[in-house]
């Protein structure tokens, strides 16, 4: 395995930490905790406020052709689906079928291309109603993800533990939390994560 490790976290405004007055997120406290023990050298957060599994089916490859070439030791992190539980007049953004769809053509596009892929899940936000489609949707993910034999971290029953999470999305637009939210969404990714990367 090539020296030359490089990650593409892609996805959505949880990957990009909308909301963290420290701008870092999950990923960037993943990041930091993989770099300070030697790991992860090279990482791109590309992650995309607003943007639904679609709108990623429909730029990603091209944004990780460019930043995984041949011969490094490509990686890519997958996270979505909280948009696409959005409903507009009375419907999915992306209806339950078409994102279960599109998650199994990112991971067999990405076993082509013989990169390791890492899912996860949406997380929960402060809408009861919105909270069951994410849920269902979490569920369907995790299916997906064990028939391609890729790791998966369940972020909506991983966060139902960390109320700091919820009081901060609750005090926040509904959706994304501050600071200490987002420390606890990354303490609960670190063991997939660190598995994951193996360190």
């Amino acid at each position: 395995m090539s020296g030359d490790q490089r990650i593409c976290l892609v996805g959505d405004s949880f990957v990009a930490g909308v909301g963290d007055p420290q701008a870092l997120g999950w990923a960037g406290r993943l990041t930091a905790h993989a770099r300070t023990a030697g790991a992860a050298r090279t990482v791109y957060n590309l992650g995309v406020r607003g943007h639904t599994s679609a709108d990623i089916a429909a730029r990603w490859s091209a944004e990780c052709l460019v930043r995984l070439p041949a011969g490094s030791d490509g990686r890519v992190v997958f996270s979505f689906g909280v948009n696409d539980t959005v409903l507009v007049d009375g419907r999915c953004l992306v209806e339950a079928e078409s994102s279960t769809a599109n998650l199994s053509v990112l991971l067999s596009t990405a076993r082509a291309r013989g990169w390791e892929v890492l899912m996860v899940g949406p997380p929960p936000v402060d809408d009861a109603g919105h909270n069951r489609r994410i849920e269902e949707l979490d569920r369907s993910f995790e299916r997906i993800c064990a028939e391609f034999e890729v790791p998966y971290a369940a972020s909506f029953r991983l966060l139902a533990d960390a109320p700091v999470w919820a009081e901060q999305v609750r005090a926040g637009d509904g959706a994304h939390p501050g600071s200490d939210g987002y420390a606890a969404f990354a303490a609960r990714l670190l063991p997939a994560w660190r598995q994951w990367l193996g360190y």
